[in-house]
């Protein structure tokens, strides 16, 4: 496994955030990695293994836990929205990797993330992006989720869970006692995975969704579920662009893969056969041959000439054991 060296990344408004890194920081590209909703940097950990064993000191591989995750603080119920991890995303880009191309790579509520970064901060976007791995996420809010559900159901489960989301979201910093993340094994097993869960990559799962703000699941709700960007998506130009999706995916189905292609055409899609939403885990293979193919293409590239941030963000770079 390779080498991760932890620190943090202290943002404008005071928020602390985690952060892992492997590789040189005079790689030529950086590669920064996304997680999920309720997850945390530690399900990226096969594709920074499979990234620094194949490229080496060509890359860079950052990976950290989005506020009120894993690690990282927990944010106030009014930053606890997809708006503020754009931007948080784009202070973390000025401080840690200010200069030279940057891959991204975002899972489920990662991918999101980036698009409301492209969507908030495009000028910064265009000037330091030079490709996407979008995995297991979507463009269009909770359009297509039906939770695997027939459709006549869907309205009442998503009701239920709107009315929950609020409850957990004034609930600040606590996170879900240990009896109730037991009690509740089975049904992230059914939702997040598909035909096929090791026991290792349930126990991670589950671990991190243990590390999760009752603020941050809550809070975070309103926001992915009205998110549109696929307009956003389509001017991003000719990027090398790579989208996954596992058949059994019951939260972000084949048709929010495909919604991600019609907007970028050029996009590589993969379909997993039998895997559902947790395809770094389920799927590493594809999703590192995803990965690789984008990052190859960008160290292809001659980079254009970059320039550091124009100092409108605030944030400070720490390190901790």
């Amino acid at each position: 496994m390779a080498a991760r060296t932890p620190g943090s990344v202290t943002l404008s408004d005071g928020l602390r955030l985690h952060v892992t890194q492997a590789g040189p920081t005079s790689a030529p590209v950086t590669v920064l990695l996304l997680h999920g909703w309720n997850l945390d940097h530690q399900t990226w950990h096969r594709q920074v293994t499979a990234l620094t064993g194949a490229l080496g000191d060509s890359v860079r591989v950052i990976g950290y836990d989005a506020r009120g995750h894993g690690r990282s603080g927990v944010s106030a119920l009014g930053t606890a929205t997809l708006a503020r991890l754009g931007d948080d995303l784009a202070e973390l880009l000025d401080t840690i990797a200010p200069t030279g191309p940057v891959v991204l790579a975002g899972h489920s509520l990662g991918g999101m993330t980036i698009m409301e970064y492209a969507h908030r901060h495009p000028d910064d976007f265009a000037a330091r992006v030079a490709g996407l791995v979008l995995v297991a996420t979507t463009a269009e809010g909770h359009t297509h989720t039906c939770y695997g559900l027939p459709t006549r159901l869907t309205w009442l489960v998503r009701l239920a869970e709107t009315t929950g989301a609020g409850v957990l979201a004034r609930c600040g910093g606590l996170r879900t006692p240990g009896p109730v993340l037991q009690a509740l094994r089975p049904a992230i097993r059914w939702l997040l995975f598909g035909d096929d869960c090791a026991a290792e990559d349930l126990d991670l799962t589950t671990s991190a969704v243990a590390r999760a703000a009752l603020v941050s699941i809550g809070g975070l709700r309103a926001s992915v579920g009205r998110q549109h960007r696929l307009e956003t998506l389509t001017r991003l130009g000719d990027l090398p662009v790579a989208a996954l999706v596992g058949d059994r995916d019951r939260l972000t189905p084949p048709r929010c893969a495909e919604s991600i292609v019609e907007a970028l055409p050029a996009t590589e899609l993969t379909v997993c056969p039998g895997a559902g939403h947790m395809l770094p885990l389920e799927r590493p293979d594809e999703v590192n041959s995803a990965l690789l193919g984008v990052v190859r293409q960008a160290l292809a590239r001659t980079p254009a000439p970059r320039q550091p941030g124009n100092g409108r963000r605030r944030a400070h770079v720490g390190n901790h054991a």
